[in-house]
């Protein structure tokens, strides 16, 4: 008896602790003293830097990212959306000083096309060894 209770409060810690680490990676980067006051300012702040990438983990925004460029980049949003910038000066300064590649959907354009269209490449040239693999595997 005493070994099944031992078991379950194992079992419960063990599943307890699972659970709060999976919540963890839920949670953001933003630091308590970069919110701005105005909630609509942090509201538009919010929905830019989800839409930035960082430039240090590549795939996640700086919304997302502990490095130390997503947080000046998070500040600097902040401070162009208290100038009373809107979105499309904002990302159009990003662009400016990063290129598109900061960006998490970048536009379609001469610049971007290798970008866009490079992976669709990689999948047809992929199915096409594919075929010509299981085709030669066949004759022998």
């Amino acid at each position: 008896m005493k070994l099944k209770k031992m078991i379950k409060k194992y079992f419960t810690l063990f599943f307890s602790f699972i659970i709060l680490i999976l919540l963890s990676n839920y949670t953001y980067s933003v630091e308590p003293e970069e919110f701005l006051k105005n909630k609509e300012q942090e509201t538009l702040a919010r929905e830019i830097t989800k839409n930035i990438r960082c430039l240090v983990c590549q795939n996640q925004s700086i919304d997302d990212s502990d490095a130390t460029l997503a947080k000046d980049l998070r500040i600097l949003v902040r401070s162009k959306v208290k100038e009373g910038k809107s979105k499309k000066e904002i990302y159009n300064f990003l662009t400016a000083r990063y290129g598109d590649f900061i960006l998490l959907n970048p536009p379609l354009n001469k610049s971007t096309y290798l970008l866009w269209f490079l992976p669709i490449a990689f999948l047809l040239i992929g199915i096409y060894v594919i075929y010509k693999f299981s085709r030669l595997s066949k004759k022998l």
